[in-house]
């Protein structure tokens, strides 16, 4: 029986300050990841990184909490989205890493922003876009369910984007539950509900006051120097500062300074006013106080989170300003201080898009026993910090990255050493497999262009270069920098000729679109000068430290110093970059714009040895072509598009720069064609197409002319296909992508070109969008034929904003 195993799952997080969440109990992180849930073990020494995504929202997942049921034990994930709901996802009991979906709470009219719960009740709480805060029931004896008890209008309105909800203390049975709420204002609000055995009922009961913008993070702590078990309510704010708010059980009196004692902060004293707001519940008298205010940030904070552990009392904070700080109360004096800053302290010279020094860390995140710290960046990556008792120093180690938007196109290298995608998030990155130990994992090894414009398509020239087309009028064509090449050389296996004359390093000039190889005669001095100044210095240091890394890059490391300096640009278009396609011998580029006329709606072609264009350009559609490929001996040229036809031009034998039209269908499908592969090489050419009319057509050559031959019918629009490139045992192997995510292979006889569909991807491990492209990887030592069995490995891309590499085992041919 074929089977078919996620290899790797790269895919990044969503810029949502609540949309993560690290479990105490498993250790498994779970973060929104476009639509799905994405699921990682940091602590996992295998480096596998994401190991599953949960299919199911039908848009971006903004905010989740794990949650343990205090009756029956069971633990549940919650997560909300923009698409106005909440689900419920129940841990197995077997494996309590894997979830499935078992409940869909509905009644927002909003994007749900923040979740809160609260340990040892059953009562969750959602704060959403509609202006309201939703108390829900969690039923956990027959199945699981939830139900709404009340709701919550903000007065006066504001959306709500920071909760947070605690038990308070009592002596009585009469459990009391405070739930904090703020947002777009700059006042925190408390509700209190009374014996929560009981109906629930939250009352408005007091605002704190005090933050000067909106307030994007709450999170509640029992005070561990509290001899009578005060709580600690962090607040954050967009106003750069953090405050402290003490939550007694009985009266206070504050302690007013004098007009004579100098105030805490100058300029500030308006701000720190000490009034104890009170409110009563369950016969008791609670206050609360102001109890210290965090400054030493540059911009918006926007999480806080405690310490999970009982040893220290520290609170992790994730800024804009690029930095996570740990904050720590000093026992003598009782002030709390900066106690350790991890990330980009300083601003880096050069593009804000490709160093990421604008935009921060979204999340901060502590590891359930509080030796690691995770934080999100605005490039959708997270970066890991573990604690070195012995050094007493935070040391960052290994982190996952991933696209945050549409993947729109994958391309391997020549020999399978590694994959190249280009995303919607304008960004290209390379991934291969680490291998270390007798372990692999696959990671991003180098991020080769970071760009101004949406990108739509790559293809691999050879091992050392690539091209990408974007939403601008032209193609650029990039090399491999020495260190990338040495460090996929040590790391991954990749191996390079060290005749190859690469170049040194690359860097991105400020607003500028274009990586710069830099001056390959000027190296850095012995005190890490460069003929620029010291920047320059440092990054060739940079360069040689990453080319003799013993682990892949950093994502600062990624953003910086793996870029690959551009070779050349290919103009000619009018329009933005739809389809590009490279021969193999790696001799032409066919190229294709976005077309609403017959004038744009043609193929360039260019040679790559001296990169001029071929002319005339090829023409014979009359909107977009969707996609291009060359055979297999490169003496056909096949395209397709919007208007629904295809077309294939013939290489001339005398001149191999000259095409002329061989043959085209104006009806090839009766709506748009989306995609088109050959066949692999054989005697009699073939080539298929997939069609937004849910069909895959097969076109076999007869008398000069391509014939369709069979028709495979799917569910939804095929939008990618693409064959294994080698025939096994007469036997051709196809996939095909659909609008929908699916995923399905199927195999074919060679001559006859008759079907057997051979397996399905499962719904659970699909794509839970379109999928873009797919990309056989070429036959590598792990391709083994044992007996009749084969196995391959193929890459999908989706607007899921997901990169996945699938093993595809036992196909019995």
């Amino acid at each position: 029986m074929v089977s078919v195993t996620t290899e790797y799952i790269s895919v990044g997080g969503n810029r949502h300050p609540a949309a993560a969440a690290w479990d105490v109990q498993s250790g498994v992180l779970a973060f929104g990841a476009d639509n799905n849930v994405a699921l990682w073990d940091p602590a996992e020494n295998s480096h596998r990184g994401v190991y599953a995504l949960l299919t199911g929202h039908t848009d971006k997942v903004s905010a989740i909490k794990f949650y343990t049921c205090p009756t029956s034990g069971q633990k549940l994930l919650l997560t909300g989205s923009v698409d106005h709901t909440l689900r419920l996802w129940r841990a197995d009991p077997s494996d309590a890493r894997q979830f499935s979906l078992v409940y869909t709470l509905e009644g927002h009219t909003g994007s749900v922003n923040a979740i809160a719960v609260a340990n040892g009740t059953d009562v969750v709480a959602s704060g959403a876009a509609d202006g309201s805060v939703k108390l829900w029931r969690i039923i956990t004896q027959n199945g699981v369910m939830g139900e709404i008890i009340q709701t919550i209008s903000m007065k006066p309105r504001f959306f709500p984007l920071a909760m947070a909800m605690i038990l308070l203390p009592a002596d009585t049975k009469d459990r009391t539950i405070v739930l904090a709420v703020a947002g777009t204002t700059n006042v925190v609000q408390l509700h209190v509900a009374e014996n929560i055995h009981a109906g629930l009922d939250f009352k408005f009961s007091a605002v704190l006051s005090g933050h000067e913008a909106w307030i994007r993070s709450l999170s509640f702590t029992h005070d561990k120097q509290s001899k009578v078990g005060d709580l600690l309510l962090a607040s954050a704010s967009q106003d750069k500062y953090i405050r402290l708010w003490r939550f007694h059980r009985g009266e206070i009196a504050p302690l007013l300074p004098s007009k004579d004692e100098d105030p805490m902060i100058p300029g500030l004293e308006p701000t720190l006013s000490n009034k104890a707001h009170q409110f009563h519940a369950a016969g008791s008298t609670y206050s609360v106080t102001f109890e210290a205010l965090l400054f030493g940030n540059e911009d918006w904070i926007y999480t806080t989170a405690w310490n999970p552990t009982a040893e220290r009392q520290q609170l992790l904070s994730a800024s804009a300003d690029n930095t996570l700080t740990i904050w720590e109360q000093d026992l003598a004096s009782g002030v709390w201080i900066s106690a350790e800053k991890m990330g980009e302290i300083s601003v880096q010279k050069g593009s804000t898009t490709a160093t990421g020094s604008t935009g921060g860390f979204w999340i901060g995140l502590w590891s359930p026993d509080g030796k690691k710290v995770v934080s999100l960046s605005r490039t959708g990556s997270w970066r890991v910090w573990s604690y070195d008792e012995v050094a007493d120093v935070w040391v960052q180690s290994l982190g996952i990255t991933g696209h945050v938007r549409s993947v729109n196109s994958v391309s391997w290298e020549p020999t399978g050493g590694y994959l190249l995608s280009t995303s919607a998030d304008q960004t290209t990155r390379l991934h291969a497999q680490w291998l270390q130990d007798g372990l692999r994992s696959w990671h991003e090894f180098s991020r080769p262009q970071i760009h101004g414009y949406d990108l739509n398509c790559v293809d691999t020239l050879g091992s050392t270069r690539f091209v990408s087309g974007a939403d601008e009028k032209l193609l650029r064509v990039f090399n491999k920098p020495h260190p990338v090449a040495q460090l996929l050389e040590r790391l991954a296996g990749l191996q390079y000729s060290s005749g190859d004359e690469l170049p040194d390093t690359a860097q991105i000039p400020v607003l500028g679109l274009s990586n710069q190889a830099m001056c390959e005669e000027a190296p850095a001095d012995i005190d890490g000068n460069g003929p620029d100044g010291v920047e320059t210095g440092q990054l060739y240091a940079n360069q040689a430290m990453l080319s003799e890394s013993e682990q892949p890059p950093l994502e600062d490391q990624l953003a910086r110093y793996t870029l690959w300096p551009e070779h050349e640009k290919l103009y000619g278009h009018g329009y933005e970059i739809s389809a590009v396609a490279v021969s193999h011998d790696n001799t032409l580029i066919a190229t294709a714009c976005k077309a609403s006329s017959i004038d744009h709606a043609v193929i360039r072609l260019y040679d790559t040895s001296d990169w001029h264009e071929i002319r005339p350009s090829l023409a014979a559609h009359t909107l977009t072509i969707t996609n291009l490929a060359f055979s297999g001996d490169d003496r056909y040229l096949l395209s397709v598009g919007r208007d629904r036809q295809w077309a294939v031009f013939h290489r001339s034998e005398q001149d191999s720069s000259v095409f002329s039209q061989l043959a085209s269908n104006l009806r090839g499908h009766s709506r748009m064609i989306l995609d088109a592969a050959w066949g692999p090489e054989n005697d009699i050419p073939f080539f298929a197409t997939a069609g937004r009319d849910k069909s895959v057509k097969l076109w076999q050559m007869v008398e000069g002319s391509f014939v369709c031959k069979s028709t495979i019918p799917l569910k939804t629009s095929v939008s990618a296909i693409a064959f294994y490139p080698q025939m096994q045992r007469g036997l051709y192997i196809l996939a095909t992508g659909e609008d929908s995510g699916e995923l399905s292979i199927y195999q074919i006889a060679a001559g006859s070109l008759e079907i057997k569909h051979l397996v399905s991807v499962e719904r659970l491990l699909s794509p839970s969008k379109t999928v873009t492209r797919l990309a056989w990887r070429p036959s590598i030592e792990k391709d083994k034929i044992e007996g009749n069995k084969c196995s391959f490995e193929l890459a999908v891309a989706s607007e899921d904003s997901s990169t996945r590499i699938y093993a595809i085992s036992n196909m019995v041919l």
